[in-house]
């Protein structure tokens, strides 16, 4: 958010801020956990709560990991991720906003693909409003067919990343956005603090589904090949080197009013130095840190994100290497506990993704 203030006063641009910005502090003190609207619900239900960028989380409830994880393969799990910030930008300068802050092409988003509904044209100025909701993610491949017993819309006209507001299972000013963070179908729901609970327990009263917490949450993204920020992306990232190049808008490609783009153009044109690539072996896990070498054992690049995949059996992870060493099936060797163990380059995602898109 301070981010996207100083880029209005260098637009020369008014934000307005509103009273529901205050309800929800943007930072905490380190010995202050911020909780959910669902945390005594958790505890409830066994979670395990951890401390995860400011916020007290369950990394996992009574199954296990990879219980949880595989479930949510093969039927569908509740996530909570309230911890996630939402926000609406609106105004007639809000394109020109957002533009100046991401390489995306916002002016030719169609309506409620994404978030463009609450960018509607409401003033001559930006506003900025913090949605005090919580955030629910139903994940997995029987996830429509559970959430489509309480809604009056119908999913199917409903595909990836395309959002609706409805009532869900009684709970009335529901934003409901086909996506999610596992590689599966699935839907994030925006419900008003005061009904997550009612709704989360209306979603466990079908046993499809079961709570996962951010243990499986992690290991999901990473068999998507999913980035998580701070690990395998961060503001010194461009979106060439971390394999990210269809997040670029075509228009703005040409046009180079993107922040980045007399550095990120030319990368795409031309050779990159470095590139995230997915790797996978056999002996112990590669975590983030862990070396990778050449097959001549010289240091080439870093992996920044790694687990087994519960899936494939076998070890997975990410992470940036020269250009040259990035072509899938490369060779390589990762240090893991001062060991060097043979590691290949492969493609993510490493799961196929399933994804509900109309053909």
């Amino acid at each position: 958010m301070q981010r996207a203030v100083s880029m209005v006063a260098r637009l020369g641009l008014r934000l307005q801020a509103f009273p529901s910005t205050l309800g929800r502090p943007l930072s905490c003190t380190q010995d202050v956990l911020r909780r959910t609207p669902l945390y005594d619900f958790h505890l409830a239900h066994g979670g395990k709560m951890v401390a995860f960028a400011g916020w007290s989380l369950p990394v996992q409830y009574r199954d296990s990991h990879v219980d949880s994880h595989l479930h949510t393969r093969q039927h569908c799990s509740l996530f909570d991720v309230s911890h996630m910030l939402q926000t609406k930008i609106f105004g007639c300068d809000r394109v020109r906003l957002m533009e100046s802050l991401v390489v995306g092409d916002i002016a030719e988003l169609r309506p409620n693909q994404d978030k463009v509904r609450e960018l509607q044209n409401i003033g001559s100025d930006v506003g900025l409003e913090v949605v005090d909701n919580a955030l629910l993610a139903l994940q997995g491949p029987t996830a429509a067919q559970v959430l489509q017993a309480g809604v009056a819309d119908d999913l199917k006209k409903l595909p990836f990343m395309t959002s609706a507001v409805m009532e869900v299972f009684g709970v009335s000013g529901c934003r409901v956005t086909r996506c999610g963070y596992t590689g599966e179908d699935g839907v994030e729901i925006s419900v008003p603090a005061v009904g997550a609970v009612r709704l989360a327990t209306a979603l466990l009263e079908n046993p499809e589904v079961k709570l996962a917490g951010l243990a499986a949450r992690d290991s999901l993204r990473l068999e998507a090949g999913l980035c998580l920020y701070g690990n395998d992306i961060d503001e010194h990232t461009t979106p060439v080197e971390g394999s990210l190049s269809w997040t670029l808008g075509k228009r703005r490609r040409a046009a180079m009013d993107f922040p980045g783009a007399t550095v990120i153009v030319p990368q795409l044109k031309g050779k990159v130095q470095r590139r995230r690539v997915g790797l996978m072996c056999e002996g112990a896990p590669m975590r983030a840190h862990s070396p990778i070498l050449s097959t001549e054992g010289t240091v080439i690049g870093t992996v920044t994100s790694g687990c087994p995949s519960p899936c494939l059996k076998k070890n997975v992870a990410m992470g940036y290497v020269p250009c040259e060493y990035s072509r899938p099936g490369t060779p390589l060797l990762v240090e893991v506990r001062q060991k060097q163990q043979m590691a290949v380059v492969s493609k993510m995602p490493f799961v196929p993704t399933n994804y509900y898109i109309l053909k």
